[in-house]
């Protein structure tokens, strides 16, 4: 039995899976926010429920916000912040007592999906999550692009392209700098555009609800977000142009981007015609949590 686990920023999902592929357990808990011994144990207590009801022990692999630092070994760059710098793998060795294999959550995301999911038979898959955080994972001909520094696909700490005026320097982001990607894309920063526009608290999923209802606001809001996600996109296929982007993550679930984003991104594609496909993750917000139990070879 192979146990995959996924560390979101929100919630924390366990899977077990047979050697079939077959799902013979899953359940999920809160993910404790800025607590990372917290975060520890409730990893713990998820492992322990999916051995009570499976009755078996199983290889463990976790995907997590953020990668490993080829030099050290710590976790870097994650938006979940109480884990930067901290020696995950170690820790949850040493707390679960056996071993554990990490790899970032994105990078199983897109592998995931480009194996078996929305990019299956594609040469090259680019896998965006967009939720808490903006992250991306590069696969060609079924590989995992990793590179030397573990940071490859991540377009989210790329400076929104082609800015408006309104939208320069752009916002505070957690990695120091100020404008980045996940800082127009993310589901806080959609939500935060929209408070400072309209006013109000709605999340991302209640604007996306107000604007199919017919909402001007909101509407306005989306068709924004629109144009910004068709502008970075634009960036990914101008550098690697892949034959498929595979989106995933809650802001995914906004069915109106998939037709929307592909009519706008044209204006920024150094192409006469843009022939890459956007599509809606095959596998959801399981395509993490089942690559991550890929770690281990049967």
């Amino acid at each position: 039995m192979r146990i995959g686990i996924d560390l979101g920023g929100t919630k924390i999902e366990a899977i077990a899976l047979d050697d079939d592929g077959t799902i013979l357990a899953r359940r999920r808990v809160a993910t404790p926010e800025g607590d990372y011994d917290a975060t520890l144990e409730a990893i713990a207590g998820l492992l322990e429920l999916v051995q009570d009801e499976t009755g078996q022990r199983g290889s463990i692999g976790v995907a997590t916000p953020g990668a490993l630092a080829p030099d050290t070994g710590l976790i870097k760059n994650s938006n979940s912040h109480w884990l930067i710098d901290m020696p995950l793998a170690e820790d949850l060795q040493r707390r679960l007592g056996r071993p554990v294999r990490l790899a970032n959550d994105v990078d199983c995301f897109a592998l995931s999906e480009a194996v078996d999911g929305a990019g299956a038979g594609a040469y090259s898959a680019f896998g965006v999550i967009l939720g808490t955080g903006v992250g991306g994972g590069v696969v060609i001909d079924g590989r995992l692009l990793k590179g030397p520094n573990a940071i490859a696909g991540e377009w989210g700490h790329n400076p929104l392209p082609w800015p408006e005026d309104a939208e320069r320097p752009g916002p505070p982001c957690y990695c120091g700098l100020q404008g980045c990607i996940e800082t127009f894309l993310s589901g806080p920063a959609l939500a935060r555009d929209h408070a400072a526009m309209a006013g109000g608290d709605k999340r991302a999923q209640e604007i996306s609800d107000a604007a199919a209802a017919g909402d001007a606001l909101c509407n306005a809001t989306l068709a924004r977000y629109e144009k910004r996600l068709a502008k970075a996109l634009a960036s990914v296929i101008n550098l690697i142009d892949p034959d498929v982007i595979v989106l995933g993550g809650g802001l995914s679930n906004i069915e109106r981007l998939y037709a929307n984003v592909q009519k706008l991104w044209g204006m920024y594609v150094f192409s006469n015609e843009v022939r890459t496909r956007l599509v809606r993750a095959q596998h959801g917000d399981s395509s993490g949590v089942r690559s991550a139990s890929w770690l281990w070879p049967l």
